[in-house]
């Protein structure tokens, strides 16, 4: 579902996509490399693709470039079935995120984040604010902290395995939905392909 002239074409011309582009730049050994150049390195280095998507579920961009299917010009089992893929179209693109390592996710930097603050606040409020008396509450209170921020990453990593796996089983499935439509006559899937991202500036 993810249409790779586009993505060529955007690591090309994009600047979100520079880190990726320095990749292919230096898998080619040059520094100008066409479209149809980095379509033939993400082949023999898919980890390519993976950074793009990467970027994109970071920048809240969507990696399924298919529009949803217009069921109003549709009857009977086509229609049934196009509808069947347009929710999965729309729950993918709810928990896209997920596809994410969870040690790469924003996820994990909020809650380190939050550490981080907490630990700055009881510094100011032992040192600064002279309470050293209450220095063992305090420590006691980041102590903590840091158990609940523990408990709490290790239930948002099992949240990002368990919606993964929904993921990619889900992607799997509409795929397979698409090419029996196509089959059937009732779509052609190119009619499909968002080109292009309305979201890049």
């Amino acid at each position: 579902m993810t249409h790779l002239p586009r993505v060529a074409s955007e690591i090309k011309n994009i600047g979100l996509y520079n880190l990726v582009l320095q990749d292919v730049q230096k898998i080619a050994g040059k520094t100008k490399v066409s479209e149809e150049e980095i379509l033939d390195i993400m082949d023999k280095h898919p980890q390519i693709l993976e950074d793009y998507k990467q970027i994109n579920v970071e920048y809240n961009l969507s990696n399924i470039h298919l529009r949803n299917i217009d069921t109003n010009v549709l009857n009977g089992e086509c229609k049934s079935k196009a509808q069947q893929i347009n929710k999965n179209l729309e729950y993918l693109r709810e928990i896209e995120k997920y596809t994410l390592d969870f040690e790469q996710s924003s996820t994990l930097v909020i809650i380190f984040s939050v550490e981080f603050f907490v630990l700055f606040s009881v510094q100011y409020f032992i040192v600064l604010l002279n309470l050293k008396e209450w220095q063992w509450w305090i420590y006691s209170f980041f102590a903590i902290s840091i158990v609940i921020a523990w408990i709490y990453a290790k239930k948002e990593q099992k949240k990002y395995a368990q919606n993964s796996k929904i993921y990619n089983k889900m992607y799997d499935e509409t795929l397979k939905l698409i090419g029996e439509l196509e089959e059937q006559g009732c779509i052609k899937k190119e009619d499909l392909i968002i080109k292009e991202c309305e979201d890049h500036v």
